[in-house]
């Protein structure tokens, strides 16, 4: 006789029939998928509101290529979508967040996801200061995962670094390699004011520049701060030196405060020469394209991460599937990183949840990928690792406006940075204060990429060295 025969003589008819049920419904559980519940944090207003639906739609459709996802509105995103599933696991957004790039916002609509909605992880927040505080709320609630979104503050994954945040793109210091040393070599500046906005997302872009600007030898006569989302900025242009007294002046104001602060500059200096000014990303995106950039063709712009029109086979399959599930989105830019940003959070999600077979948490947070066969990367055959603190080492591509043959403004790349990590070359540590308004200092260094920044033609890496 068996043992499982000889157990069932022992015990009552009834007792059979309740265990039987027991073990029948544990079996129907553990067959059933499991749901997972995800926030796309965002803005919808403020400065950045304009980033609402190209990030929605960035992380989207890496949900549509990579899970099943579909897409309910091709031109509205936040319209939302159904059908997202890993493996035997099911994947809900239960919600967008709408900031509007200030803190208390940005505390209000996490709340809101992650507390009220009971999202497991989020992809997000858009903007500087929001990163700063999801990254000491993310400190505080462990079993939850962050991935951020296209924030580009230094602090969330350097300074404070939650085991349970992850960033698959640089920030904003890392974006600005090689700009500095064009100014330096091609340009031939030597002395150069900066400008930009008062909140971490500014300072760390500035940070960029000014270490890379000062590392081969420049320096920065003056640095100004207008608070984010100033209207006039006529009071802020009038603390720069003068266009005689400076070989040029490079620009940190961002959203819709481009425009505004080259207005007031041209009102108190007149015409803007192209040679003598230099812009972070804002320069070329986000309207700046056909408001700011006419305005200083042959300008040279800091990037985003993003190579806009890299003739790689990476590149080209990335702006085929954005453009399969959401073709026009941005005006067809999908090159922003508001929108490559989120598409690829999302999908290092989707790499985390079929290694740890849907188990959220600190299982989830074992299993999100190290690494990252990303749509601009070049270095490692195409593939970006991360750093320590799981913040992306990511090659950087400095930009050029230039007018197209159609007579279109646009940007070309023109130089290639390789895999710039968060340290800047060992300029910022764990234990440095986070950039601010004083810093970096302006100090003399070796870069890795100093000297080695390779130049682009028409979308293509080439072996001369920038000089």
């Amino acid at each position: 006789m068996s043992s499982t025969r000889r157990w069932k003589l022992l015990l009552p008819l009834g007792v059979i029939a309740v265990v039987a049920s027991v073990l029948v419904s544990t079996s129907a559980a553990t067959s059933q998928a499991r749901e997972v519940r995800v926030a796309i944090m965002t803005d919808c207003k403020g400065g950045f509101g304009f980033g609402y639906e190209p990030d929605i739609g960035g992380a989207q459709a890496a949900f549509a290529q990579y899970a099943g996802g579909k897409v309910k509105n091709k031109k509205k995103p936040s319209a939302g979508m159904t059908g997202v599933k890993v493996g035997n696991t099911s994947v809900k957004i239960v919600g967008y967040g709408c900031g509007d790039d200030t803190v208390p916002t940005a505390v209000k609509e996490t709340r809101r996801l992650m507390e009220q909605l009971k999202a497991d992880v989020m992809v997000g927040p858009l903007s500087g200061d929001e990163a700063v505080y999801v990254a000491n709320y993310a400190k505080s609630h462990p079993t939850k995962t962050f991935i951020i979104g296209t924030a580009g503050s230094q602090d969330p994954t350097l300074q404070i670094a939650p085991k349970n945040m992850f960033r698959y793109f640089g920030d904003g210091a890392q974006w600005n390699a090689g700009i500095g040393e064009i100014a330096y070599k091609k340009l031939k500046w030597r002395n150069a004011a900066i400008i930009m906005d008062d909140y971490s997302f500014g300072w760390t872009s500035a940070a960029g520049i000014i270490a890379d600007f000062c590392a081969i030898g420049g320096k920065i006569t003056k640095r100004v701060f207008p608070p984010l989302n100033t209207t006039d900025y006529s009071s802020y242009v009038q603390q720069l030196p003068a266009p005689d007294s400076v070989d040029g002046y490079f620009w940190v104001v961002g959203g819709t405060g481009t425009s505004a602060a080259l207005k007031a500059y041209e009102q108190a200096y007149g015409a803007l020469k192209p040679s003598q000014h230099i812009g972070n990303l804002f320069f070329a995106f986000l309207g700046a394209d056909r408001v700011v950039a006419p305005k200083v063709v042959g300008s040279y712009v800091g990037g985003f991460g993003t190579g806009p029109g890299l003739k790689t086979k990476q590149a080209k399959a990335y702006e085929a599937i954005m453009a399969r599930h959401y073709p026009g989105l941005n005006g067809g830019n999908y090159a922003d990183g508001f929108v490559s940003n989120y598409y690829h959070g999302a999908w290092a999600l989707v790499q985390g949840l079929t290694k740890s077979k849907g188990q959220v948490g600190a299982a989830l947070q074992k299993a999100m990928p190290r690494t990252l066969k990303s749509a601009y990367q070049v270095s490692g055959g195409g593939v970006m690792k991360l750093d320590g603190n799981r913040q992306a080492i990511q090659d950087q591509y400095p930009l050029q406006i230039v007018k197209n043959k159609d007579g279109s403004i646009g940007t070309a790349v023109v130089g290639f940075v390789p895999n710039v990590n968060q340290s800047f070359g060992g300029l910022f540590k764990k234990t440095s204060p986070a950039p601010g308004r004083t810093q970096p200092a302006c100090v003399k260094k070796n870069l890795p990429w100093q000297g080695k920044i390779k130049a682009v033609k028409n979308g293509t890496i080439t072996n001369a060295v920038i000089k």
